[in-house]
């Protein structure tokens, strides 16, 4: 593999001026390498399509042979979204070596893709990597983490120094790596996917609409035999959120609790997926207790330990389907390339 092909995935959803900013800075780093940036649209249905479009044909992108722009003939979340964009694939119909996948709201730093494609050449048993994420203002994003556990869902509500620290091995987020480092997953802001991967597992898991499933992702490669690394010389900005609108939260959406809950259940079992839930509840109420006593301020949305035992117990009531199997990922019927 002397010289790889690379097709970059942008998934927009209502954030089309970000996602051209997204785009322009992706095509910058692969003029020099073989590949293509794919924009899907993921069913805005608020006019971004023509949008991104117009602005596209403007800048000379529609006939540089590098750029597409498809429509998501449906909104299924991140993990149908960037399914749809795999499918497609290059536009000669072939598959490209590797997929990088990037938010609309992260914009590459030189070299940061060349970079992630280089770690994946050299590293045989390395199924996916992801970069170092920071803000438009540099503050540093946890995007290195060990998988969820019971013990990692009770550390991560308490936010108690004693606890984190009698936990620490389970502490999900892992402090900003300054090294190249293996670790359990790396979120999918900026994340480069070999393609014998996908072939080998399939892509995502749609029952996540969004959040958990390049948890997930990860889990089923580790699983497979698959490494999942972590490249912090690889850099990208990320705004965070842009489309989700996660930073104001009124209150968590049923989606994160739909795909939490779906991710303990399938991954470890309902039982594991109630204690977990528990455990969740328990650390939450000792972080309130501290806030209180401490007067320290919110960080959690409004009502979320009630809404978080209102749904657990409805799960409990009249359970959804645990799991269904992991997409197999074919072509896009020619009809929806448009």
């Amino acid at each position: 593999m002397t010289n790889p092909s690379i097709l970059t995935i942008i998934l927009n959803y209502r954030t089309a001026e970000m996602t051209v900013r997204a785009a322009e800075a992706a095509l910058r780093e692969m003029a020099d390498l073989p590949g293509e940036v794919l924009v899907i649209d993921n069913g805005s249905g608020d006019g971004s399509y023509d949008v991104i479009h117009k602005e596209a044909k403007a800048r000379g992108w529609v006939d540089s042979g590098q750029f597409r722009l498809l429509q998501s003939p449906r909104n299924g979340g991140f993990g149908a979204g960037m399914n749809f964009g795999i499918k497609a694939g290059l536009s000669d119909g072939t598959a490209p070596d590797f997929y990088y996948l990037l938010n609309s709201d992260a914009f590459v730093e030189p070299d940061a893709i060349r970079l992630l494609r280089d770690f994946l050449q050299t590293n045989t048993k390395a199924g996916m990597v992801g970069s170092y994420v920071c803000g438009v203002d540099d503050p540093p994003h946890a995007t290195a983490f060990r998988f969820p556990s019971i013990a990692g869902e009770f550390e991560g509500a308490a936010r108690t120094g004693v606890i984190s620290r009698l936990l620490r091995k389970s502490i999900v987020a892992l402090e900003i790596p300054t090294n190249e480092i293996q670790v359990d997953w790396t979120a999918g802001a900026s994340l480069m996917i070999r393609r014998q991967l996908i072939e080998d597992i399939g892509g995502f898991d749609e029952t996540f609409f969004l959040y958990y499933e390049e948890t997930d992702l990860c889990r089923r490669a580790a699983a497979a035999g698959w490494q999942t690394h972590y490249l912090p010389s690889s850099k990208v900005r990320h705004v965070g959120s842009a489309s989700t609108g996660m930073k104001e939260w009124a209150r968590a959406p049923s989606y994160w609790f739909d795909s939490r809950q779906h991710y303990f259940a399938k991954n470890h079992g309902r039982l594991y997926a109630a204690t977990a839930t528990l455990a969740l509840v328990a650390g939450g109420l000792i972080w309130r207790l501290r806030r209180l006593v401490q007067n320290k301020p919110r960080t959690d949305p409004p009502h979320f330990l009630r809404d978080l035992i209102s749904y657990s117990l409805r799960a409990l009531i009249k359970p959804g389907r645990a799991s269904r199997p992991d997409p197999k990922l074919t072509a896009v019927p020619p009809e929806e390339l448009k």
